[in-house]
Formats: structure tokens, C-alpha cells, sequence
């Protein structure tokens, strides 16, 4: 018998909440590996440089999937991430570019 792939659960794209994504944003570091996935594409979780522990990016990253921001899938042992971009921008449009926008104008003034 062969071995099933280990799955995760993500919500429906009707059960996406703006409340949800939006507390799921509200984080900067949660922040920051939305705005790595919107330049970079499907990423593995370890290619974000995160300056937290490995058990808060997990949590991190399972926030920002039980919101239905991201979409995460094994590939071998390693977990990779996507944003769910075109279920956010049919929801939400623009919701996902602006907190890009948002994100880089705040970056530049902290230089």
C-alpha cells in the first residue's frame, strides 16, 4: 500500500473572512512573509529569513493559512507556501496590492 501525502487543511475560498485575513495581517512578521511570497512566488518556509523561533514561524504560517492568506503543500519533507492570491483578489481586489504598497512605504521610512 502506498503512503497517502500528509495534507493541510485551508478553507474553502466562501469561508475566507475579511476579519480573518485581516487579524492574520495585523502581524509584522506574518506581514513580512506575505510581502516575501507576493516578490518570490511558492517558497519553502525555511527561505524566509524570519527573526523568530521555528516554532513561531510555524505558528505564524498557520495563522496566516487558517485565514485563508496562504496555501501550504508538502513537497518531499519540505513544506511550501503560496499566497492564495487569485481567491484574495476575487474577495478582496486590490486587498493583497495595497498592503504591498503599505508594506514597502513603511520599510522605506524606517531607512
Amino acid at each position: 500500500m502506498t503512503p497517502q501525502p500528509r495534507t493541510l487543511d485551508h478553507p474553502d475560498p466562501s469561508e475566507i473572512r475579511l476579519e480573518a485575513v485581516l487579524h492574520a495581517l495585523s502581524d509584522p512578521v506574518r506581514l513580512q512573509v506575505v510581502r516575501f511570497l507576493a516578490g518570490n512566488g511558492e517558497s519553502s518556509c525555511s527561505a524566509i529569513d524570519l527573526a523568530v523561533s521555528k516554532s513561531t514561524t510555524t505558528h505564524h504560517f498557520r495563522v496566516l493559512r487558517e485565514a485563508g492568506v496562504i496555501r501550504q503543500v508538502y513537497r518531499g519533507t519540505a513544506k511550501m507556501s503560496s499566497l492564495r492570491r487569485e481567491d484574495l483578489d476575487a474577495l478582496f481586489p486590490g486587498l493583497l496590492d495595497t498592503v504591498a504598497r503599505a508594506y514597502d512605504a513603511q520599510a522605506a521610512r524606517a531607512t
